[in-house]
């Protein structure tokens, strides 16, 4: 008959075990092939983008515009931009496209690129800092993209206004800049452009050491009369942006919006609903989001938000706001300070822009999911320790002894109460075989010998109850932080967010065959299994042949399975298996318990003969 401990223990390992199992067929398995697929399709894309790329003709931006959402005050009848791209096509290169409007080129510490004058939109956008691959010599990422090509992806401010104000700065507007204007983190650009009317706007661009732009847009009224009128932003996207497809992570619109909160609208759901509205908010933000990059407008004051998925011409996602109308004095002036996010999700610059620049919930750009209050406290003791040794893998392993030591205390009581119910085991046959008639009578006394002994049978289980929320927050923080992306440890683990790449059915890479890819059991997950079988068999082996039979192939199916998750949460596991042997065997033996484990390999590799008790 089982006892308490055991089946608790059996408990918990059945639990972790169902888990695991649900999460690689519903979650890893699903990532891995999204992420290959994703990848050979970024390899052609930049295999071909100095080569040909799909571009639409001229689109006749201001064609079309869409009725606004509330908020226009006394300019009910407009709207913000929109586009309408002909369907026909014509094949030029990434720079031809870049060449057929004026640009004014910058670069700073973090990014590479260039604001279209036609519009003062920002077409243009690499990242210095990140590449498609591990590989040095690969391409920087591109995030934003001149609308002629196939993937256009931008972002521009505008106004909207009225027949008192005439032609307002959209789309069409091409700007004028002003002598010895130019963009740079310590230098602002500044252009301008009048209309008809007598109206004189001054654009002026600013940007910093990372990924923050922000627009100061003055209005100038020389109309003789009052005028009022409204600014817009917006972020359009075309075709279909490559996603991860992984539960739990969001890609896609994404905003704070004042009361309503965090918005995460995924691409197939505002293909359904085509467009999503909310009431005027006066605090937020709102954008687009992959997993390690975004796009994401900051409105100065309250604002109309609104999703969009538009199908005439090219189909094209967008995320925009309508602000709220201003008004000019004839003869007077006034302003607007509006921003612009537009690069990688650093979770320490994100954080920053909240606090400095107090944009609310910022640092919700990225996902760190529901478990926020866990996988974020997660991510600042790995990146504090990151910055200490200079290596995220050995920030993993002294992050696990940190760790190990928060819940040692718990962790201490547990093994001792294991030890103990080792120590009574005489105790506990003997009532059993006293009462075996009597199922009742038998555990009042169980109970009476727990109590006498001061012994928790229910707490054999908290070792690895406790692992299981620790190990999903590292998950998560591997999965969706940038910092985690390509970071290498030693050896043949180059990415730690990527699976260990050995295999041992090629002899780790000396045999010259590839390995299918639910065949590339590494180094690590044959630590990670070894650690595991050797932990497990500190104790004695259990009496029932099914529960032993459970022990045994334990080991092998997490080797496998874990063989496909990040390299990174392998070498968490395996040493923390490591220490919980070191801390077990020293608890075990302070009781005067015997431990177990030179026996069991013992008896598993035939060199003891079991005895009918074993």
């Amino acid at each position: 008959m089982m006892d308490g401990n055991s089946r608790n223990m059996f408990l918990a390992i059945g639990l972790s075990l169902i888990i695991i199992i649900a999460w690689q067929y519903l979650y890893i398995n699903p990532r891995l092939e999204a992420e290959r697929r994703a990848a050979e399709i970024e390899a052609q894309r930049q295999a071909q983008v100095e080569e040909s790329v799909t571009v639409g003709e001229p689109s006749g931006e201001s064609a079309a515009n869409i009725p606004s959402t509330a908020g226009a005050g006394d300019i009910p009848s407009a709207g913000i931009a929109t586009e309408q791209a002909a369907p026909s096509a014509s094949t030029v290169s990434r720079r031809a496209a870049l060449d057929q409007d004026n640009r004014v080129e910058f670069e700073t510490a973090s990014l590479i690129g260039s604001i279209n004058l036609k519009g003062a939109r920002l077409d243009d956008l690499r990242l210095k800092k990140y590449r498609a691959t591990i590989d040095p010599t690969s391409p920087l990422i591109e995030l934003l993209q001149p609308s002629t090509m196939g993937d256009g992806y931008f972002a521009e401010f505008g106004w909207v206004g009225n027949d008192a104000t005439g032609p307002v700065p959209g789309p069409d507007t091409v700007w004028q800049i002003e002598p010895r204007s130019q963009l740079a983190p310590d230098s602002d650009l500044v252009l301008t452009w009048s209309n008809d009317r007598g109206i004189t706007f001054k654009r002026t661009i600013a940007v910093d050491d990372f990924y923050m732009f922000t627009y100061t847009d003055e209005v100038t009224n020389g109309t003789g009369a009052a005028i009022s009128l409204a600014p817009y932003g917006r972020i359009t996207r075309y075709g279909e942006p490559e996603v991860v497809g992984f539960f739990v992570l969001h890609e896609g619109l994404i905003g704070v919006i004042g009361e309503d909160g965090l918005q995460e609208v995924d691409y197939d759901d505002i293909r359904d609903d085509r467009q999503m509205t909310y009431d005027a908010a006066r605090v937020g933000w709102l954008g687009i989001t992959d997993k390690y990059w975004a796009t994401a407008l900051v409105p100065a004051a309250t604002f109309t938000p609104r999703f969009s998925y538009f199908t005439e011409g090219r189909p094209r996602y967008q995320s925009d706001y309508l602000g709220e109308p201003v008004t000019v004095a004839a003869g007077g002036s006034t302003s607007v300070n509006q921003r612009l996010f537009a690069g990688a999700k650093e979770t320490n610059v994100v954080d920053g822009y909240q606090a400095d620049l107090a944009i609310d919930n910022f640092d919700l750009l990225i996902d760190w999911g529901w478990f926020y209050f866990i996988t974020k406290p997660m991510f600042w003791l790995l990146d504090t320790l990151f910055k200490l040794v200079g290596n995220f893998g050995v920030a993993i392993l002294f992050a696990t002894v940190i760790i190990k030591a928060v819940f040692f205390p718990l962790a201490n009581m547990s093994y001792a109460s294991m030890a103990k119910m080792k120590k009574v085991q005489p105790d506990m046959m003997a009532i059993r075989e006293r009462y075996s008639d009597d199922r009742v009578k038998q555990q009042q006394e169980m109970m009476a010998l727990y109590k006498r002994e001061k012994i928790n049978p229910a707490s054999g289980c908290w070792p690895i109850l406790l692992q299981i929320p620790v190990f999903f927050a590292l998950y998560k923080v591997l999965f969706v932080t940038l910092e985690m992306r390509h970071a290498p440890f030693f050896g043949w683990i180059q990415d730690l967010a990527a699976p260990d790449p050995t295999s041992i059915f090629n002899l780790f890479g000396l045999l010259p065959f590839a390995v299918p890819a639910f065949l590339l059991i590494g180094v690590w997950p044959l630590l990670m299994g070894i650690t595991m079988f050797l932990q497990m068999r500190m104790n004695p082996a259990p009496p029932d042949p099914t529960q032993a039979m459970i022990f045994n192939w334990m080991p092998v199916v997490f080797t496998f399975m874990l063989a496909s998750f990040p390299a990174g949460l392998v070498i968490y596991w395996a040493w923390n298996n490591f220490l919980s042997i070191i801390q077990q065997a020293l608890i075990m033996r302070r009781h005067g318990v015997k431990i177990e484990l030179w026996d069991n390999l013992k008896s598993l590799i035939g060199m003891k003969k079991k005895t009918p008790a074993e």
